[in-house]
């Protein structure tokens, strides 16, 4: 029987607890436990001997409820230089059959909140009627991401 592969999300960055810790946040998700076989990363990390000045260099967050794709945060030497060509959205709004005054009400406490923990908003895009559809935003390593 043929196994499928599962989907994992990477993202280089230079400070992986840092940006894993914004994600938490922006998701709602939590830290990863370790793989099975070990109680805690430090054990794990250890047996495959990684040096302890390195634990830092990455970080992965999970749903909740453990379902869906994990995001991994490694730690890179370069810095970002140019536009993503992939983003996540973080979508808070409910859809557009909401109304558009609850779904801009959600869309900017959401953009708050995540300028409050390290996030930059960039610009919002409105559609051809000028009302609200998303804001795009910034992590604080500049990985971009939509709030609709």
């Amino acid at each position: 029987m043929d196994q499928h592969p599962e989907l994992g999300i990477t993202f280089d960055c230079h400070d992986a607890q840092v940006v894993a810790a914004f994600w938490c946040r922006a998701l709602g998700w939590v830290e990863s436990p370790p793989p099975q076989g070990w109680d805690d990363w430090p054990s794990f990390l250890t047996d495959h001997g990684v040096p302890e000045d390195e634990w830092g260099d990455g970080a992965a967050i999970r749903p909740t409820t453990g379902d869906g794709p994990s995001i991994s945060f490694l730690k890179v030497p370069e810095a970002k230089t140019v536009k993503n060509r992939m983003h996540l959205d973080v979508k808070v709004s409910g859809g557009r059959h909401v109304d558009q005054e609850l779904r801009e009400t959600r869309i900017r406490a959401k953009e708050a909140d995540l300028v409050a923990h390290g996030a930059r908003s960039l610009r919002e895009d409105v559609g051809e009627d000028g009302r609200l559809d998303h804001v795009v935003m910034a992590d604080p390593e500049g990985n971009e991401f939509c709030v609709v």
